[in-house]
């Protein structure tokens, strides 16, 4: 057989070259760009030799709550800076994790992840959602109770280690706030996650009454600190003269 080259026959046109084997597309190849160009499927490749990650599917599982709340965690450190403060009365940063609030004070709730390799649509019916950010430094970031045990739910961090943007949606709060027992599971939660740059938490759906008396509960909790009262300033010291003579300090 002659391949890779032009032949002829005398008194003939000549005939295009064949193509060499080395330039047929193999398995290699496709594990190199991350791409198939070939009459062959991909699917036929062992599994090792896949390098395109895929998220996990979907999981849903029951998570025991505690004082009102669950956590989002990863066990090789913190995974949001405490400093991001959020009302969104859904979910919020605290102690170096992330922390979902429910409307019973101690049980069990439906909790569906869905890690996502980029931005999903948000998902219908669901009566309070609100996103917040994230970073998993060892990309296990799990769904946890407050005692810190993983729920048997796939990692959110789809992407390995990175910053990631997480949207929790809610359903059914108000059925049995503050509750310490329930007959029945009353509460849902689905956490859709994708990778993103840091952004402010962002309250998206506001329509339950536990996530509006939370937000109010929080903004009654701020300090305001005002350093115009320092004595070190003129109208720290004007007011606080005011003060002790409202009090009947003339000293």
């Amino acid at each position: 057989m002659i391949s890779g080259a032009a032949w002829s026959m005398p008194g003939r046109t000549p005939m295009r070259a064949w193509p060499s084997r080395a330039s047929t597309p193999t398995a290699a190849s496709w594990k190199r760009t991350g791409s198939w160009h070939g009459s062959g499927s991909p699917s036929q490749m062992r599994p090792d030799e896949a390098t395109v990650s895929e998220p996990a599917p979907p999981g849903t599982a029951l998570v025991d709550v505690e004082y009102h709340l669950f956590q989002i965690t990863d066990p090789q450190g913190p995974v949001a800076d405490d400093l991001d403060a959020s009302h969104t009365g859904l979910v919020s940063a605290d102690g170096g994790g992330i922390e979902v609030t429910t409307g019973i004070h101690t049980g069990e709730v439906y909790v569906t992840v869905e890690p996502h390799s980029k931005w999903p649509d948000p998902a219908p019916g669901w009566e309070e959602i609100a996103e917040i950010s994230c970073h998993s430094p060892s990309r296990e970031l799990l769904v946890t109770s407050f005692t810190d045990d993983p729920a048997d739910l796939p990692s959110l961090a789809s992407d390995g280690p990175g910053s990631y943007r997480l949207r929790v949606q809610a359903r059914g709060r108000d059925r049995a706030v503050d509750q310490t027992t329930v007959d029945e599971v009353v509460e849902s939660y689905l956490i859709q996650s994708w990778p993103a740059a840091h952004q402010d938490a962002l309250l998206v759906q506001a329509t339950d009454a536990y996530g509006a008396q939370s937000r109010a509960q929080q903004a009654d909790d701020t300090i305001v600190i005002d350093h115009e009262d320092s004595l070190d300033t003129q109208t720290g010291q004007e007011r606080d003269i005011l003060r002790r003579a409202e009090r009947g300090d003339y000293s």
